[in-house]
């Protein structure tokens, strides 16, 4: 019996070594503070599993918000802003988190500028189709015609001959007398000459 247990005893040494290996190694990662996202970053590579590994680059992500520059320093991207901020260290300073709050209230004070601008100038073009396609519709127009300026006796003359005619009868005295008359003078020329004639030769 004795010499049955001696070989059971390595086994069991050797699976609870096998078993204590993962959080020993999970533990191992974070053995000593890393100063930024990158050397975090390289201690979470060596994580025994892929699921330690993941984890160890999330709680990376969550201790360091900025990222090393290869020129020197670190730079924060904003994803609200589309935007990057030089920092001093790992982490923004309350000085550095105040100037980017800043600069986000901006971008949405430009935003919304930009989003009424956009939209009063799409009203505008809408109106101006609208516009045009009225003035399509509305039939042609005819332009009245207009007096000429060089006839205003024939004008004259016309109006005259038109209140006479609205103002007589026809076929009274009144009326017919001035045609008569002139026929008559008409015809004393013809038969006898003029006045001016007869001095002449007298």
């Amino acid at each position: 019996m004795i010499t049955l247990r001696w070989p059971a005893l390595p086994i069991a040494a050797v699976v609870g070594c096998i078993l204590l290996q993962p959080s020993l190694t999970h533990a191992q990662w974070w053995s000593h503070t890393p100063k930024d996202f990158e050397e975090c970053a390289d201690a979470a590579e060596k994580a025994a599993t892929k699921e330690d590994k993941t984890s160890a680059l999330t709680q990376c992500n969550a201790k360091f918000a900025g990222r090393r520059k290869p020129s020197g320093g670190y730079t924060y991207y904003d994803f609200m802003q589309n935007r990057s901020f030089d920092i001093a260290g790992p982490n923004p300073t309350p000085e550095e988190q105040k100037h980017i709050d800043e600069q986000y209230t901006e971008f949405l004070d430009r935003q919304r500028r930009d989003n009424i601008a956009a939209a009063f100038a799409a009203k505008q073009q809408q109106q101006q189709e609208l516009q045009q396609a009225i003035f399509k519709n509305e039939p042609a127009r005819v332009p009245l015609p207009v007096q000429a300026p060089n006839k205003p006796l024939a004008v004259a003359a016309n109006s005259k001959m038109l209140a006479r005619a609205r103002y007589c009868a026809q076929h009274t005295f009144s009326c017919q007398w001035p045609r008569l008359s002139e026929r008559i003078s008409d015809l004393k020329k013809m038969l006898f000459g003029s006045t001016a004639s007869k001095a002449k030769r007298g």
